[in-house]
């Protein structure tokens, strides 16, 4: 069974519940977003979808 779900929900259930239940600070929260959005405007960008695909692979068991 395949589920499709959208990065952004993911992500924002994954924000909710480190500020619900590990006591993040919403400040931090935003603090780290921002500084994805700028990593993924650096040289560093091709290695972080490299890393993130890769990831995925290993998750769904796509493995080539």
């Amino acid at each position: 069974m395949t589920v499709s779900l959208p990065l952004v929900f993911v992500l924002g259930v994954v924000t909710w519940t480190a500020i619900k239940f590990l006591g993040v600070r919403l400040w931090v929260a935003v603090v780290i977003a921002l500084f994805g959005f700028w990593l993924s405007d650096t040289f560093v960008a091709p290695a972080i979808e490299s890393g993130t695909r890769s990831g995925v692979d290993v998750v769904n068991g796509t493995n080539k």
